[in-house]
């Protein structure tokens, strides 16, 4: 029988098996579906290369979706899905790599297809069986962590009641200790047992070696802590300090910690654009608007031209607002009203009832339309597909002190369409719930948000009765 414990000992080989069998995926699938399609597996130094390059960019993205740590803290099919989305995120910028370098014309179409439906089968396939023999295995005690909890509050409870629903990550609460135990008392069938005079001495005589130990203790306790620690300076335990943010009645949006120069910080409020997400989405926006102005030029040269005929200017309308980081940008829109007539009336909010749009207006107004040349906003990096939807200076002036956590919605780039938008909240409706859905989408940022989104859109998004 295997020793407990015996996997985590080679953590590191698991890692670098699971990246080789990556790496493994890829080139099977590309052999598989070039033989598939000219009956041969001598590849071209084209596909070679193209699949070299596969290789590199699905270690990156798979690093940066931490694919690889976070198989014990995620379900199985939270897992698979996320997996997922990180393959489709490495066949975006291929799509996207091929299309800057204008080699697409060098390999099949059919070829890509194919070797796209057999990457994905496989990569799931390989990595649903590590995990759930992994998985297995932890379940069974092997590949184990014994963890020790330092407080019984809330934090402590909460803890211990998260981990005991999912010892398939190969956690497990040995104890807890806590210095108010009154009773027998026990958390999700965990031991809450008095806090030892000397943790050392508790350490050495257990019946099984302690892998962890994990302070759960409210934030004003840091002498509690400091003693703690000084107990544990002779020890080679992992220690780890569980922070009761939520306990501080803090107001966080997408929260983290990391590092800076060498400070642990917690990450109160942050935007998620950061690192590959910020490549990520910019290949997004850039690929995606480029294909959809191909697309819809024909429906550009026919608004333009009733719209010269409706009244006399421009096609295009400008008009400032304000995106990424609060800085403003000159939007573009289809001329909707006759020119200067806001120079009578000032900034007005769109609204039922009024009738300031040419005949044209009225129609690209209902239906959306006026908001297609944002899509060279989004080329040119001013703006992103989705998003909050961006206001006037003089608007978000208005609202930052009306509306509660109003200016974070400028964490991410203004969109043309968004949560808020497809989900009802556009035009004259509550600006609070159209603040909280912005503020969801902020948190919740991944790609497959952005295309659940966007495909929600062609549904939801250009006819709707709030657009006036």
């Amino acid at each position: 029988m295997l020793p407990k414990g015996l996997l985590k000992e080679y953590s590191q080989i698991l890692t670098l098996l699971a990246r080789g069998l990556d790496v493994f995926a890829i080139i099977a699938a590309g052999l598989l579906a070039y033989f598939c399609k000219f009956g041969d597996i001598h590849l071209s130094s084209e596909y070679m290369a193209a699949l070299a390059m596969a290789a590199v960019l699905t270690l990156v993205v798979f690093s940066g979706y931490h694919i690889y740590e976070s198989a014990r803290t995620l379900s199985f099919w939270q897992y698979l899905r996320k997996l997922l989305q990180a393959v489709f995120v490495v066949l975006i910028l291929l799509a996207g790599l091929a299309f800057l370098t204008k080699t697409g014309e060098d390999f099949s179409r059919s070829w890509f297809i194919i070797w796209t439906g057999l990457l994905i089968l496989f990569l799931l396939l390989f990595r649903g069986a590590i995990l759930l023999i992994l998985r297995l295995m932890r379940a069974k005690g092997f590949n184990e962590r014994r963890i020790i909890i330092i407080g019984a509050g809330q934090v402590g409870t909460q803890l211990a009641e998260t981990v005991q629903h999912a010892l398939w990550t190969g956690l497990r609460i040995v104890a807890i200790f806590d210095e108010k135990v009154v009773g027998q008392r026990s958390i999700a069938g965990v031991p809450v047992i008095a806090m030892p005079d000397n943790i050392p001495r508790y350490l050495s005589y257990a019946k099984e070696t302690i892998d962890e130990i994990w302070l759960a203790l409210p934030v004003h306790a840091e002498a509690r802590v400091k003693a703690i620690l000084h107990d544990l300076r002779y020890e080679t335990i992992t220690t780890r300090l569980v922070l009761d943010v939520f306990g501080m009645d803090l107001d966080l949006l997408n929260h983290s910690i990391s590092q800076l120069a060498g400070f642990p910080v917690i990450n109160i409020c942050s935007t998620p654009m950061i690192g590959i997400n910020r490549i990520i989405k910019a290949v997004e926006d850039r690929v995606l608007a480029m294909v959809i102005l191909l697309l819809i030029s024909p429906f550009f040269l026919i608004i333009a031209l009733l719209i010269k005929l409706s009244s006399p200017g421009p096609i295009f309308y400008k008009q400032k607002r304000v995106s990424w980081n609060g800085k403003e940008f000159a939007m573009l829109k289809f001329r909707t009203m006759p020119v200067d007539i806001e120079a009578t009336t000032g900034p007005v909010w769109a609204k039922e009832g009024e009738n300031r749009a040419t005949w044209i207006g009225k129609f690209l107004r209902k239906t959306s339309l006026d908001e297609l040349p944002q899509f060279i906003n989004v080329l040119r990096g001013d703006m992103s597909i989705v998003g909050p939807r961006p206001e006037r200076m003089v608007f978000v002036n208005q609202f930052k002190d009306q509306i509660p956590h109003y200016m974070q919605k400028h964490l991410v780039k203004a969109g043309i369409t968004g949560w808020a938008q497809v989900n009802g909240w556009r035009g004259n409706t509550s600006l609070e719930k159209r603040i909280e859905y912005d503020l969801y989408y902020i948190e919740n940022w991944s790609l497959q948000l952005d295309l659940k989104i966007i495909f929600l859109t062609f549904f939801r998004g250009f006819m709707n009765k709030n657009a006036y």
